[in-house]
C-alpha cells in the first residue's frame, strides 16, 4: 500500500516532500492508517485532533489514543475539546454540522499560525462513493456528483486511492492500534444508512459496482470541467465588479441559450438556493429596488441590471472626528487639513468638502443616511430629502447604502464624495477653513 500511496501524491501533485502538512487523526482505522503511511514514507508531518465531547469516555479514550501515538513517533500533538452540543444549539444547525464548522475552523486557525502548507483528511474512496449518494438524495448538480476532491485548498486527501476494506487489511497487517466508533454502526444516521444498506445492496447486484461507480464520478468530473470552463467563459459576458459589488446586465444574460442555469451557476457563489434563484429568474425585469437575500448577499433589481451586495450590517455604525485629527481610516480614509482664509484657495472636486470652521460644531459625526432626513444642497436656499436627491442622483439601492453622510451635531454637513451642505459652504465672512479629503487607495 505504500508504495500506491506515494503515487497517488506524486500524480495528483498533494504536495511536495518537503511541505509541512497536518494530520487530521480522530483515532479510527482510517486516520490511524494514514499516520501509519506518512510516519513509513518519511514525510514531514504533526498530528490534530479533535475531542468533541460527544461520546462520554469514548471521547477521551479517542484522544488519549491519539496523543499516545504521536508521543510515540515523537511528533508534534495540536487537541482541543469542543462544547459542539452547544455550539449546534445556539448556530442552529445539526450535531454533524457543527462538529464539521469547528473542525476545519480550527484546523486552518492552527495550519496558518504554526505555518503548516496543508491539511491532511483520511477520506477514502468508500467516503467519495457515499457522498455521492447524499447529494443524490438532496437534489444536486453536476458539481454534487464529482464527490470528495483530492485537493479543496489547503486540504488535501491522499487517502482517495484505497477504500475502507484495503485500509482494514492494512491495520491488521501492522497490528495498528485504533479505535471503532460505535455510532458508524446505526443506522440512524444518513451516511451510516448509505454504508450498511444501499452499497452493500448495489454489492450483490454487481461485485463490480463501486469499482464502476468511482470510474464514472472521475468522468463526471472530466465533464465538469467542459462545462465550467463554458460556464466561467458565459459569466465573464454578462457580469462585472463594482467596487465591492457585482453588476449582472439583464439584457446580456438574456441573449444567453441557457440563462437561467448560467444564473444559477453565478448566483449559487453567492449563497442563493435553486428556489431564490429562480424567482429572482422570473422577475428579472420587474421595478427597480426588489430584493432576495441569501445568508450572506443580497440581489437587488435596478434599471437592466442585477447587483449582487454583501448584505449590510443590522446596527448603525457612528464614526467620529475630531478638532485635533489630521486624518481618519474608518469608515473612509479621510484627511484634514485647517487653512486660513487669506491662504485658501476653492477645491471643485465632489471628493474635497471645504467647510466654514465656524459653523461646525465638534466632534463631527459620519454615519449612513437615514430616511426622512432632510439637507440644503450647495447653491439652493431650500431643502431636500436626501432619498429624493439620491432618485436624481440615479443612485442604485446599494449605492445609497454605501453613502456615508458628515455631520455636525443634527445637521448634515456632506454627503461624501457628491455634495455640501449650502450651510456650511465657505463664503466671504469664512475666518478660517477645513478641508476634508476623500484618499483613494
Amino acid at each position: 500500500m505504500i508504495n500506491r500511496f506515494t503515487t497517488f501524491i506524486k500524480e495528483n501533485s498533494l504536495f511536495s516532500p518537503r511541505d509541512k502538512v497536518l494530520l487530521a487523526v480522530s483515532g479510527g482505522v482510517d486516520s490511524m492508517v494514514m499516520l501509519h503511511l506518512f510516519e513509513k514514507a518519511g514525510f514531514y508531518f504533526s498530528v490534530i485532533h479533535c475531542n468533541f465531547q460527544l461520546r462520554g469516555a469514548d471521547s477521551d479514550a479517542d484522544e488519549a489514543l491519539v496523543r499516545q501515538r504521536a508521543e510515540e513517533l515523537g511528533c508534534t500533538f495540536f487537541v482541543r475539546r469542543f462544547e459542539t452540543t452547544e455550539y449546534a444549539r445556539i448556530k442552529g444547525i445539526s450535531i454533524e454540522m457543527a462538529a464539521r464548522e469547528l473542525r476545519y475552523q480550527w484546523f486552518e486557525e492552527v495550519r496558518q499560525k504554526q505555518g503548516f502548507s496543508w491539511i491532511a483528511t483520511a477520506h477514502h474512496q468508500d467516503d467519495l462513493l457515499e457522498t455521492f449518494f447524499i447529494n443524490l438524495s438532496r437534489k444536486t448538480g453536476i458539481r454534487g456528483l464529482t464527490g470528495i476532491r483530492e485537493k479543496s485548498g489547503a486540504v488535501i486527501r491522499p487517502m482517495l486511492f484505497t477504500n475502507r476494506t484495503e485500509i482494514e487489511t492494512c491495520a491488521r497487517q501492522n497490528t495498528l492500534e485504533f479505535r471503532e466508533d460505535a455510532t458508524n454502526n446505526e443506522l440512524i444516521f444518513q451516511r451510516n444508512f448509505i454504508r450498511h444498506r444501499i452499497l452493500p445492496g448495489f454489492d450483490e447486484l454487481n461485485p463490480s459496482f463501486r469499482a464502476n461507480l468511482a470510474e464514472t464520478i472521475r468522468n463526471l468530473r472530466r465533464v465538469e470541467e467542459v462545462y465550467q470552463a463554458t460556464v466561467e467563459k458565459q459569466i465573464s459576458r454578462i457580469s462585472s465588479a463594482a467596487g465591492e459589488n457585482t453588476e449582472i446586465s439583464v439584457a446580456a444574460l438574456l441573449r444567453l441559450p441557457f440563462p437561467k442555469q448560467i444564473l444559477f451557476e453565478l448566483l449559487s457563489r453567492y449563497g442563493f438556493n435553486a428556489a431564490v434563484i429562480s424567482l429572482v429568474f422570473d422577475n428579472l425585469e420587474t421595478e427597480a429596488g426588489k430584493q432576495y437575500f441569501s445568508k450572506t448577499h443580497r440581489v437587488v433589481t435596478d434599471r437592466g441590471k442585477l447587483i449582487v451586495t454583501r448584505r449590510p450590517e443590522e446596527e448603525e455604525a457612528v464614526f467620529y472626528i475630531d478638532q485635533d485629527d489630521l486624518e481618519i481610516f474608518e469608515p473612509l480614509n479621510l484627511s484634514l487639513e485647517w487653512v486660513e482664509s487669506e491662504n485658501f484657495r476653492l477645491v471643485r472636486d465632489p471628493g474635497v468638502a471645504c467647510l466654514d470652521a465656524a459653523r461646525l460644531e465638534f466632534p463631527l459625526s459620519i454615519r449612513r443616511w437615514k430616511s426622512g432626513e432632510y439637507f440644503q444642497p450647495l447653491g439652493m436656499e431650500g431643502f431636500k430629502k436626501l432619498s429624493d436627491f439620491f432618485i436624481d442622483e440615479k443612485l442604485s439601492l446599494p449605492e445609497k447604502e454605501n453613502t456615508w453622510i458628515v455631520y455636525s451635531g443634527d445637521k448634515i454637513v456632506w454627503i461624501v464624495g457628491r455634495r455640501l451642505d449650502n450651510r456650511f459652504k465657505v463664503t466671504p465672512s469664512t475666518r478660517k477653513v477645513l478641508m476634508i479629503s476623500v484618499k483613494n487607495g
